[in-house]
Parts: structure tokens; C-alpha cells; sequence
């Protein structure tokens, strides 16, 4: 099996399990406690704290740690309506977000919150001047993420950024699948959310990114009991993932440029073979988009049936693994303007740390020979 789904989930790396085993057994210590062995996870609780951090350019004060990046979002959302509901109840949303923005936007929404979301253009990007025009005297918050999980699109930040400040509304950028494979900038954000499973880190461990300065961020927290992480996410911190979390952050800190340059080259080359022996499109070309995914459509061919054809030999994805039971077209795909058997053509090709030139030669022929296969039917 050659596993091409890495936008979906990473493995653990061996440098990252080596720093948590010690935290399952021998520094066991409940990190709020006032005694040596709580002393000792503490620290490595802020230590960890720091190195997440500095991925973003963010302050470890900042650093709120979450059971993933799902949570991270809806206390971002959640919590920021709850703060400002003196200013209004309107949020704002781009059209390809991630279902975790999505869904607690119409959560919100029918509970009595206002939701404007924002159509992208046909390659998945932002229009910034569209954004703009969407906030409101009565928006608190607006979301946009930094790079797509399905297309790998990126949204230019800065212009998004600048307009939800002009207009004093608190910009949202959901930075799970851009941390780690691309430099992510907290000065472009006022809350951000990211996921350690993602880079190469545990399951189970997220955190937001919480503003403390220019502006101060106000967060109700949704998690109650006990006031940890200062106020905003009770809770015994999960120290093992925290310290995963960290050692994660360093090791994508430490091998971004060279890993996504490589990525790009052998992405790059699977899109040409594929496009020149299957004719198939790329979902999102024209815009800038992550180094390591690749979204084709293959016409007059079901990616379901492909996928299922390739069971066993390759590993891919049709969308989200976060909405993988839905049998409709993928909602970024639409919101593109992706006609529906187009999209339900569609395969999502994500490569990681461990994919090598091999993989993707085998892979790319593999491809070639199913679609190639399924259009003989």
C-alpha cells in the first residue's frame, strides 16, 4: 500500500513518539499539580507551549491547547460571539471552509446568530474586495482558512486580514492544513487554529492561537470546570500530546523549506504524467496552492469506483476525511462552480514526509492504468 492521503492524518514520527513515550509512565504528573512531578509536566507543558508558538510567530501566551483543531474552531467561534454579543451576531465564512467552520456556523446560525458566507472564484480563492463587502457594523468575527484541505488552495491572508481590521471585526484562519507545509504568519490573524496529527503529531491535541495584544482578544470559554489554560479550555491537559505537539512543531520548523520543495517537485511531475495520459484537470490550477496536494478530476470516470479499483495498492481520498460518509459532491468542489460529475470525478492526492520518488512513479502508473481501465467499461 502506498499511502497518499496525508492531508487526512500524518504518522507519528519516531522523534516525535521518542518525546511522549516518557510522559505515558514515568513523568505521569498531572500538569496542574503543586508538587515535583506536576512541576516537571508543567514545564514540559510550556515548553511545548513555546515551540508551537514560534511555528506560527505567535507568543507561547497565546497558545491555548485544544483536543484538536475542530475544537479550536468552535471555541473561536463560539466563544468570540459570546464575548462581543453586545456588538451583534453576525459571522462571516468563505464558502470552501472546512466543515468544522461550516457546521458550527449553522449551528450558530440557528440559534438565533446572522452567517454570510462568501463565494470564492472558479480556481477556490477569495476575493478580497467580496469579503470586505461582506462585514457588517454588527460582525464580531470572520473566517477564511490559510490553505484548503481538498484543492491545497491557498487564500492570500494579508488583504483579508487588513480588511476585518479596518472594519474592527476579529479575523479567524483556520491554519490546519497550512501549518507545517508552508511558513503561517500569526501577525496575518487575530485567533488561529491548528492541529498536531496533521505535521506529524498525535491525534487527539489541537490548540487556538488567541490574540493578547492589538488587538486583546475577549474568548468565553465552552469547556468549564476548573479554569485551566488560562480561563479559556478547562480540562486536565492531555501532557503526552502536548509535549507530541511540540516536538512536532520543531521538526516541521526545522525541515520546512527543503520538505516543501520536494514535495512540490514530485507533485508537480504526478500532475503532468496524469495530465497528459488521462487528461485529467486540476481542481484549483492558476492559484497558488500547498506543495504536497494534488485535486484531478478524471472525466467520464467515478473517482468512487477508481478508488475502490485501487483498494489494497494506493491509498487516496475523494474529499475530507472529516466528511467521507456523505455521498454528495464535495462542497468546495461546488462552491468552485465544479459541475456535480465533475466533481464525483474528483481524487485527492496528498503526499508526506515519507513518500518517496518511487511511490509516486508507482502510483502515478497505477492511475494511468485504472482510469484507463475504468473507461474501457
Amino acid at each position: 500500500m502506498i499511502y497518499l492521503d496525508y492531508n487526512a492524518t500524518t504518522p507519528v514520527a519516531p522523534e516525535v513518539l521518542a518525546a511522549m513515550l516518557p510522559f505515558f509512565a514515568d513523568h505521569f504528573g498531572n500538569a496542574a499539580s503543586a508538587h515535583a512531578p506536576g512541576w516537571y509536566a508543567h514545564e514540559a507543558v510550556e515548553a511545548a507551549r513555546a515551540d508551537v508558538a514560534a511555528l506560527v510567530h505567535a507568543e507561547a501566551s497565546e497558545v491555548v491547547f485544544t483536543g484538536g483543531a475542530t475544537e479550536a474552531l468552535n471555541l473561536a467561534l463560539r466563544g468570540t460571539l459570546e464575548a462581543y454579543a453586545s456588538k451583534g451576531r453576525h459571522l462571516v465564512a468563505a464558502a470552501t471552509e472546512h466543515r468544522a467552520v461550516l457546521d458550527t456556523a449553522a449551528a450558530l446560525e440557528r440559534d438565533g446568530a446572522a452567517v454570510t458566507v462568501v463565494p470564492v472564484r472558479p480556481n477556490g480563492t477569495l476575493d478580497p474586495d467580496r469579503f470586505a463587502d461582506a462585514l457588517r457594523p454588527d460582525t464580531v468575527v470572520a473566517a477564511a482558512m490559510a490553505a484548503n484541505n481538498e484543492t491545497g488552495v491557498l487564500h492570500d491572508l494579508a488583504p483579508l486580514a487588513e480588511a476585518c481590521r479596518r472594519r474592527g471585526v476579529l479575523f479567524l484562519v483556520d491554519a490546519t492544513q497550512a501549518a507545517g507545509k508552508i511558513p503561517v504568519d500569526f501577525a496575518h490573524a487575530d485567533v488561529l487554529a491548528l492541529s498536531a496529527h496533521k505535521l506529524y503529531g498525535p491525534k487527539g491535541i489541537g490548540a487556538l492561537i488567541v490574540r493578547r495584544r492589538g488587538p486583546r482578544v475577549a474568548l468565553v470559554e465552552q469547556m468549564t470546570g476548573g479554569g485551566h489554560e488560562r480561563g479559556r479550555r478547562s480540562g486536565t491537559l492531555n501532557v503526552p500530546g502536548i509535549v507530541g505537539f511540540g516536538a512536532a512543531a520543531r521538526l516541521a520548523a526545522n525541515r520546512l523549506d527543503d520538505e516543501a520543495a520536494r514535495l512540490a517537485a514530485m507533485r508537480d511531475a504526478m500532475e503532468r504524467r496524469l495530465a497528459d495520459e488521462t487528461d485529467a484537470a486540476v481542481n484549483g490550477a492558476g492559484a497558488l496552492r500547498l506543495p504536497n496536494t494534488l485535486n484531478l478530476a478524471f472525466p467520464g470516470v467515478s473517482a468512487e469506483r477508481l478508488l475502490s479499483r485501487l483498494s489494497g495498492r494506493l491509498a487516496l481520498a475523494t474529499g475530507s476525511a472529516c466528511s467521507s460518509a456523505s455521498k454528495q459532491p464535495s462542497h468546495v468542489l461546488t462552491a468552485m462552480g465544479v459541475l456535480p460529475g465533475v466533481a464525483r470525478s474528483s481524487v485527492r492526492i496528498s503526499l508526506g514526509a515519507p513518500t518517496t520518488e518511487a511511490d509516486v512513479e508507482t502510483a502515478t502508473a497505477l492511475l494511468v492504468d485504472a482510469v484507463h481501465a475504468e473507461r474501457a467499461l
